[in-house]
């Protein structure tokens, strides 16, 4: 079954990304419960979502043919499990709010990555809310950036990178099922962690394994079905712009849990990042209201 791109099912696509933006900001809260070495915490994680992923699949299996093909899953896979990898790295090597900012470069590289491979055009409300999106991120954390390192500056940039072109390697497989991608990218997460367990021994606590089995189930293992769900019916660069208010909605978590107050900069960055992807959104969908349905 091939999905048009209809006002509804942009509507559902969109609504998805949403949804898993919000489970993805959650991860600051939950890493903070459980005191192991990064790395052992994202292996950790995606073993519980691979696991989670693997029962929906057994569960929900479909009986008619597949058209995945194996180098857009292989591809999609890789590149999201060197964006976890890298991600947690740059968080070592550089400030949180620097290794957050240069990941969320995302939308910049899938714009390029999905013209070059997949020809997806970007309309003007989406170059517009890409330039909006890098201004908000900027002013968002005007008061966190510096002090980091070229190093961890560098893998962040590359953490970005990954980023995007896993959205467009997952936008390859419109008519397969990326589920599978996302499968792949927590199982090699998963192994690369491996060491970790013994390099640094996890103190094993029921707060800890709890923190983990929720961030295994639905921080990453329901939100990456639902990715998976949104990049069938959205374009590679809308799922980025959309999935960019995951770092907005950090500080609310931290706000309504620990009662930490967020920057004025930062309700002004966050509020310009939400504002812009809400008019590109519903610009985008009045444009697919107009358009011819086949």
């Amino acid at each position: 079954m091939k999905y048009t791109r209809t006002a509804s099912s942009q509507t559902l696509g969109q609504g998805a990304i949403f949804l898993c933006a919000i489970l993805w900001s959650t991860s600051g809260l939950c890493i903070k419960l459980v005191p192991w070495h990064p790395v052992l915490i994202a292996g950790a994680r995606s073993f519980i979502a691979a696991l989670f992923l693997w029962g929906m699949r057994l569960l929900f299996k479909r009986r008619r043919g597949r058209t995945t093909t194996f180098l857009p899953v292989f591809a999609a896979g890789l590149a999201y499990a060197a964006t976890m990898i890298a991600f947690v790295i740059a968080n070592k090597l550089t400030t949180s709010a620097n290794a957050i900012l240069l990941q969320y470069s995302a939308p910049l590289w899938a714009a390029i990555i999905g013209w070059v491979l997949i020809k997806e055009k970007l309309y003007w409300e989406q170059w517009g809310t890409l330039l909006l999106v890098i201004a908000g991120l900027v002013i968002f954390f005007k008061d966190s950036l510096g002090g980091g390192t070229l190093g961890g500056d560098c893998i962040a940039v590359l953490s970005g990178i990954f980023f995007g072109t896993n959205s467009v390697c997952m936008r390859m497989q419109k008519d397969g099922n990326p589920a599978d991608a996302m499968l792949l990218s927590h199982i090699l997460c998963a192994a690369f962690a491996i060491p970790f367990v013994f390099l640094y021994p996890p103190s094993l606590t029921t707060g800890s394994i709890g923190a983990v089995l929720l961030m295994g189930t639905l921080q990453i293992g329901l939100a990456s079905l639902l990715f998976a769900y949104g990049i069938k019916r959205v374009s590679a660069i809308q799922a980025m712009l959309t999935a960019v208010i995951e770092p907005v909605l950090n500080p609310l978590w931290v706000l309504l849990v620990m009662g930490e107050r967020p920057s004025l900069s930062a309700l002004l960055g966050g509020s310009l990042i939400l504002s812009a992807v809400c008019i590109s959104s519903i610009i985008g969908k009045q444009r697919s209201l107009k358009r011819p349905q086949v």
